[in-house]
């Protein structure tokens, strides 16, 4: 591993209170009337900066809403999100595509890479559509913590599942974000797969203080975080830190029970 001194994280040390992302009361309904699907009830949670924080809940918990909600892909219905001390709910269409370029990372299931670009083509992608130059010292410093320098002029097609979700994660940190949200990011892997990409999460907060937010229904992916908040019929029933896999499972059985 490199030893070279890295520059100052935008995000703030562990330990500390600050959180990087907050939701205030949100509520999130879908429809009207009889009709109407309540998938967040007054939500109030903080996203530590520099922690990783696992969401987790039955299906229908309303975890991958709480998600969309906090990353600014979906509006609120009531309440607020705020994201540093920005009020996402306050964001106009533009504002809000230029908070979530320039300070939210994003990983999903699905690697979403452009399969004629190489991994290092992939990884700078966003913000060369951005227009903005990379930081090659935090680029190189990502690229080693992932474990891709040997596979930076691979396409898509030549890399396995893993290293294919890999480059994701690499593209997400590349820009320094504020935060990254990550929806089920082992779901399409292999269990070696899913824990090699754990474990580059790990590293990217405990090496370079990045803020993560994981929505699982894995007990084992929840027990690489820092904490994991539980939600059941859109509402913030748990939180439990320094998890492992036995105990979230163990609470997980008692929310379904």
């Amino acid at each position: 591993m490199t030893t070279t001194a890295l520059p100052e994280p935008r995000s703030s040390a562990r330990g500390q209170t600050h959180a990087a992302v907050r939701t205030v009361d949100v509520v999130k309904t879908y429809g009207t009337g009889d009709s109407a699907v309540h998938a967040l009830r007054s939500v109030s949670v903080d996203f530590a900066a520099g922690e990783f924080t696992a969401v987790m809940g039955p299906s229908g918990s309303g975890k991958s809403t709480l998600m969309h909600v906090a990353a600014g892909l979906d509006t609120v219905t009531g309440g607020q999100v705020l994201v540093g001390d920005t009020d996402v709910t306050g964001l106009n269409d533009k504002a809000l595509t230029r908070l979530r370029r320039d300070r939210i990372g994003f990983v999903f299931q699905q690697f979403n890479l452009v399969p004629t670009l190489s991994a290092a083509e992939n990884i700078e992608l966003p913000m060369r559509l951005a227009g903005r130059r990379p930081d090659q010292e935090w680029l190189d410093r990502i690229i080693d913590v992932v474990g891709l320098r040997d596979r930076l002029s691979h396409r898509p097609a030549e890399l396995s599942g893993g290293q294919q979700q890999r480059v994701a994660v690499a593209r997400a940190l590349a820009g320094r974000p504020e935060v990254v949200f990550a929806d089920e990011p082992t779901g399409n892997l292999d269990s070696r797969s899913g824990a090699e990409v754990l474990s580059f999460l790990r590293r990217s907060v405990d090496e370079t203080q990045q803020t993560i937010v994981m929505v699982t229904h894995d007990p084992v992916a929840a027990g690489h975080a820092d904490r994991v908040v539980f939600l059941a019929d859109g509402q913030v029933v748990g939180d439990m830190t320094a998890p492992t896999a036995e105990r979230v499972l163990d609470h997980m059985k008692n929310l379904e029970g």
